[in-house]
């Protein structure tokens, strides 16, 4: 027997690594999923269950008119590669011209590479995914949803752009409603053909209209025009999927839905999308004080689409990315504060992205993508810490069906990705996996209690590990929410009376420290010391510590 490859070891240490979902209904088949559908805020299933979209952005919009990495990888195993890493959807792009216009629609995989130069990519294709060669372009789109189907993820079909290539630029003529590439009827007529094409695919649980609307031409009135008309075509076309709206100015404000809704014949299905990145958010990321641009952004974020939460409407983050390989002080910043705000909202998402490389983008062929989860050849994840960052927010922590248990608290630390649980050997406080949640309960009077035993969070000495007892009213068990970040818990020590914040050392053991960052001016690292209090009612559970005991 020949020796498993190397991309197959990876699988397998992923698969134990992050195993299936077992919260989202994820590891069921697709079929168990079945038709979702929006209730209030969340994303439901038939049993009226939330079902939590954890997504990776796989772009197919470029000039070749195909998924990425075909060349690179078996489209099976770059599949199975979504599902280890903990994904259960992916948002799967495409470009109006791929529907309406036979002339690439009917290329073959092979005729569309190589009139583009791509020889290499072409013979990439031969080698790893022969079986799809000589297919048409839509037939071998099709293979890549049926493929994800097989592996039990979602799909949700977006309309990136319409002439195909990369987006997205103010003046691409492809940015808003009229522009030289974006006529509204061949739009409306590529949603109803998408929507028809795959009404009977299972995994196909929902179509983003279009992708960041953008541009000197954008105006409300013709949001709410084209926006209604978009999603009145593919509810026609396909009334069980769910039908996602973007807003305007690349997609980071909805602003415009706070005094009035869309008006559609239909209810149940609609779900908002907004985009949020480090470099476009109007933080200083770099040279900023963290927690007063982590504070503001939070808040910017929440006015411009986190309000429609509070309204009752879903809201799906549909992009987040930034430079995955972790060398990027502004980007590492920003992905702790985002992973505070989706773990508090308990946001649905998307990442961009999937790929590690394109066939072409921007005329450069086989470029990386340093946002992309994967590395350059789609062998193996680009960097697996980022993984363990993310892992705590690919399960819900809160919504209908989870389960029978009054809310209670989580302490999520968003720079390593982990939570604060009580060892089960020795009792002490720990940063463990999030998948064995531990009920808190943060109390009135700043106690962080465990709510089972009635212990609570106690300081010691400065540097010194903290530790559980039973004398909560210390001026050292109680832990105040300070800065505008409102994720360092700075509490009394009762030696000295100084403020002291909760923290890690090197090894990641609980400590308490000088509370960092906590002047205005000037840029500092403080992340160590942010700690986020998500409210959570989903059982508690020990099967993800099983697996990785294994």
């Amino acid at each position: 027997m020949n020796p498993p490859s190397s991309s197959f070891v990876v699988l397998l240490y992923l698969s134990l690594l992050f195993p299936p979902n077992t919260i989202t209904g994820t590891s069921h088949a697709t079929g168990e999923v079945g038709v979702l559908s929006s209730s209030s805020r969340w994303i439901v299933d038939q049993n009226g269950r939330r079902v939590k979209l954890a997504c990776a952005n796989w772009a197919a919009h470029l000039e070749p008119v195909m998924a990425e990495g075909l060349d690179k990888h078996p489209l099976d195993d770059i599949a199975s590669a979504v599902r280890s890493m903990g994904f259960n959807c992916v948002r799967l792009t495409w470009p109006v011209y791929l529907a309406t216009k036979a002339s690439i629609a009917s290329l073959t995989v092979n005729e569309s590479l190589r009139r583009l130069g791509l020889v290499d990519s072409a013979d990439g294709v031969a080698v790893n995914n022969p079986q799809i060669l000589n297919r048409t372009l839509m037939e071998a789109f099709k293979d890549v949803v049926s493929t994800l189907e097989i592996h039990n993820i979602m799909v949700i079909l977006d309309n990136q752009i319409s002439i195909p290539g990369w987006c997205c630029s103010k003046f691409d003529g492809n940015g808003f409603f009229g522009d030289e590439y974006f006529d509204t009827d061949e739009w409306i007529e590529s949603l109803k053909i998408m929507a028809a094409t795959f009404n009977s695919s299972s995994n196909v649980i929902g179509m983003s209209l279009r992708n960041e609307l953008r541009g000197p031409r954008q105006n409300v009135a013709d949001w709410y025009r084209y926006m209604q008309m978009g999603a009145e075509a593919v509810h026609s076309m396909n009334p069980t999927a769910l039908v996602i709206l973007s807003g305007l100015d690349f997609d980071k404000t909805l602003t415009f839905l706070y005094d009035k809704q869309v008006e559609l014949t239909f209810k149940g299905k609609l779900v908002f999308e907004l985009h949020w990145y480090g470099f476009s958010d109007g933080g200083d990321w770099e040279n900023g004080n963290i927690n007063v641009v982590c504070g503001n952004v939070s808040k910017n974020m929440l006015a411009r689409g986190g309000f429609l939460l509070e309204q009752g409407w879903p809201l799906f983050l549909s992009e987040f990315g930034v430079d995955i390989r972790g060398n990027n002080p502004g980007d590492n910043h920003f992905l702790s504060c985002f992973l505070s705000v989706a773990a508090e909202l308990d946001l649905d998402w998307a990442i961009w992205a999937l790929q590690g490389s394109y066939y072409i983008r921007e005329g450069q062929p086989n470029l990386d993508e340093t946002y992309g989860v994967l590395s350059w050849d789609w062998s193996k994840p680009r960097n697996t810490n980022f993984l363990q960052k993310i892992s705590a927010i690919q399960s819900p922590f809160q919504g209908p069906g989870l389960s029978n248990r009054s809310l209670y608290n989580v302490i999520f630390h968003p720079l390593t990705g982990l939570c604060v649980l009580q060892n089960k050997m020795n009792r002490k406080p720990v940063l463990d996996s999030c998948a064995e949640y531990e009920a808190w309960n943060y109390t009135s009077g700043h106690n962080l209690v465990l709510k089972d035993s009635g212990l609570c969070l106690i300081a010691e000495a400065e540097d010194n590990e903290v530790k559980f007892g039973s004398n909560c009213e210390s001026l050292s068990s109680k832990w105040e929410l300070i800065t505008d970040s409102q994720m360092l818990l700075s509490t009394k020590i009762n030696s000295n009376g100084s403020i002291v914040c909760l923290d890690i050392n090197p090894d990641n053991n609980l400590i308490t420290s000088s509370c960092k960052c906590l002047v205005e001016e000037g840029p500092c690292s403080g992340e160590s010391q942010w700690f986020k209090i998500v409210y959570s009612n989903r059982e508690e559970s020990s099967s993800f510590s099983k697996l990785l005991s294994v």
